[in-house]
């Protein structure tokens, strides 16, 4: 019992952090590993894919309701991200990710000092790309990311804000309205390969589901009601932490 109280606990959190900022598998994933050890990897990362389809999409529409989507750039950017995430989970079932696993802190050290160094990054909406160049960019964002979090996963959604700002001049607040639709393509392709593999614990992903939901739908109301500039802090704590916890299981574990 007291294993599915930490578990439930985790998806509550997991689902605010994600629904702001993405990340949220840096609170689950590790959540799963410590309470289920001998259990194959995965069937623990499909297992969380159910609890972040349901919690992702909980956050889309929550934030669709407030905020203006531009589905110009949702709609290549989730069909690329579905194609290249399913492509990346049957990867990661067959071919080693040391590479990606060591790669990962120094990306998120860039990504990073980036931010912290534009001090006007992300505050202000002024999107800048738009008819094909918006497509073809929005494609290759959600293949690139979208084949990452196939392979692997942990900050799928915060590079997503990230690239989504940086790339198109996006807000915050309006990067993680846009990041939620193609994370939902992203786990949503993840959960059909896991699910047809038969890497899925069904009745304790829809159990954690709920409470992701629970989160995410918290997480959306602190985002539209303290805005960009909390967005943006948060992003990186988030991004601070996933430094962290990466180069632990790159280089120390």
């Amino acid at each position: 019992m007291l294993d599915y109280l930490i578990l439930c606990a985790g998806a509550f959190v997991a689902g605010l952090i994600d629904a702001v900022v993405g990340g949220g598998g840096l609170v689950l994933v590790p959540t799963l590993f410590s309470v289920f050890p001998n259990t194959a990897p995965a069937t623990l990362l499909g297992t969380n894919k159910v609890a972040g389809v349901m919690g992702t999409s909980a956050a889309a529409i929550n934030f669709a309701r407030k905020v203006a989507v531009r589905w110009s750039t949702v709609t290549p950017a989730a069909i690329a991200a579905f194609a290249l995430s399913f492509f990346g989970a049957y990867v990661v079932t067959h071919v080693p990710t040391d590479l990606i696993r060591k790669a990962l802190p120094f990306v998120l050290i860039a990504v990073a000092l980036y931010t912290l160094k534009k001090k006007d990054f992300g505050t202000t909406h002024a999107p800048t790309l738009s008819g094909t160049r918006e497509m073809v960019f929005a494609a290759l964002i959600g293949a690139g990311v979208g084949f990452y979090d196939g392979v692997f996963g942990p900050g799928t959604g915060s590079f997503l804000v990230f690239l989504f700002v940086r790339v198109f001049s996006y807000d915050f607040l309006s990067a993680s309205a846009v990041s939620k639709f193609v994370n939902i393509a992203t786990n949503l392709a993840a959960l059909c390969w896991f699910g047809y593999s038969g890497h899925v614990i069904w009745q304790l992903g829809l159990l954690m589901a709920i409470f992701n939901i629970g989160g995410s739908l918290v997480g959306t109301r602190l985002a539209m009601k303290h805005g960009s500039v909390f967005v943006r802090k948060l992003f990186l704590v988030v991004v601070s932490a996933l430094i962290v916890k990466s180069a632990y299981d790159a280089f120390l574990k």
